[in-house]
């Protein structure tokens, strides 16, 4: 069994001088969670390539995010990750989307990772994203041209988070806004940055960075329940 991990390759913001990108911790938290069952894994973004991170997630003290930023093959496909066309979705069986709000810029209009997203999902796969990384299936269509998100539950950086961090006029869109415009069923904790989870069949989202970690734990789950 093998998980696509997708990431942003975009750093900048409008007029913020701080720089954005991975939210680290929705990368290791998750796939902290596969690598008890030997899930293997590769590393995709819009430009291939090293992969930013967000410093302020770097700066954040979190031991998952030092165990994985000390094992080296986790080091070498972050720096090295592989570009959108030199991916076979066939390899997959979960995508996952991770965060960062560089992804509210250059996942949503990506055709080739939708393209990988629909092969995976129409073969049986998972799909599962968090934070942020939900807008990476904003545009993603079935083969019978449906959207794949149309009357599914979902969950994803709300309103109110992006309000609290100051970012909100920022970024090109709301997320939680941009989500329901597509049809989905959008859900939320009551409370701001609190794990939430919403489960549709084989489609697992998460709400903010807190959420990582359960959504590699449903996904699991949900693979070995199969």
């Amino acid at each position: 069994m093998k998980a696509l991990i997708v990431c942003t390759s975009h750093t900048d913001y409008p007029t913020k001088p701080q720089k954005t990108g991975l939210w680290l911790s929705e990368a290791t938290h998750f796939y902290d969670e596969l690598q008890d069952r030997n899930i293997q894994f590769d590393f995709v973004s819009p430009k291939g390539g090293s992969i930013p991170l967000d410093q302020r997630s770097v700066e954040s003290r979190d031991t998952t995010n030092e165990k994985w930023m000390h094992n080296p093959v986790f080091q070498e496909k972050l720096a090295n990750s592989l570009r959108p066309g030199q991916i076979n979705p066939a390899e997959y069986q979960i995508i996952y989307f991770t965060g960062g709000h560089g992804t509210m810029w250059d996942f949503p209009d990506n055709e080739t990772l939708q393209a990988i997203t629909r092969h995976i999902y129409e073969h049986g796969g998972m799909v599962a994203a968090v934070c942020h990384g939900v807008a990476g299936l904003l545009n993603v269509t079935l083969s019978d041209g449906t959207l794949f998100l149309k009357n599914k539950q979902v969950t994803g950086f709300s309103n109110m988070e992006e309000k609290i961090v100051r970012l909100a006029d920022e970024v090109p869109f709301l997320l939680e806004d941009a989500l329901k415009e597509r049809g989905a069923l959008y859900s939320k904790s009551l409370i701001p940055y609190v794990p939430h989870l919403e489960v549709d069949e084989r489609l697992v989202t998460g709400q903010n960075p807190l959420s990582a970690r359960k959504v590699g734990r449903k996904v699991v789950e949900e693979m070995f329940e199969k």
